[in-house]
């Protein structure tokens, strides 16, 4: 009878905390699609003409170009500012022998602030990125919510971005990807 009263209630609160991250875990922390799709370009467009300053590897002997992408972590809107938390990928692309090449990258979050535009776009007002070395996963957990900072999990898929640089190149839609 002891080891019911002493386990009973260990046993229990053992059960809460798994079904609570259980649920945290399958929340997908939805964004209001309407406004993601709302400042989606003006994001990607800062990003990459922030890329394009940059000297990457490829640009002189490849003719490579840079091709950016957000995916919304998490999404906020006040007095007509959004916060958007973002993840964000941006690559090199150029062009050898009928075959795309992979020159720079970049993958990491980011907070960028927006309002709207005279045009009723939005544009990018500022924007934090996190700092080098240790700090970067303070910098990340001050930064966004536990359910954002999960689906930071270090992987990025290019598939998006390598198609984009396939047809801006005129590349067929199978053409292989090499490294610069």
């Amino acid at each position: 009878m002891t080891s019911v009263r002493i386990w009973g209630p260990g046993v229990g609160a053992v059960v809460v905390l798994v079904a609570t991250g259980a649920w945290a875990r399958g929340s997908t922390g939805e964004v209001d699609a309407g406004l993601w799709d709302a400042v989606r370009p003006a994001i990607e467009a800062r990003l990459t003409a922030q890329a394009a300053d940059e000297e990457g590897y490829g640009e002189a002997a490849l003719g490579a170009r840079w091709f950016c992408a957000a995916d919304p972590l998490d999404l906020r809107q006040d007095d007509g500012r959004v916060r958007a938390g973002v993840d964000t990928l941006c690559m090199e692309y150029g062009v050898r022998d009928g075959s795309l090449q992979e020159c720079s990258g970049s993958h990491y979050p980011q907070v960028m602030r927006l309002e709207r535009d005279p045009h009723g776009g939005y544009r990018v007002v500022s924007q934090e990125e996190p700092p080098d070395g240790a700090d970067y996963a303070s910098w990340q957990e001050d930064h966004f919510s536990v359910l954002a900072e999960y689906r930071l999990d270090g992987s990025a898929d290019p598939s998006g971005l390598e198609s984009a640089a396939r047809a801006h190149f005129g590349l067929p839609a199978d053409a292989p990807v090499g490294d610069c």
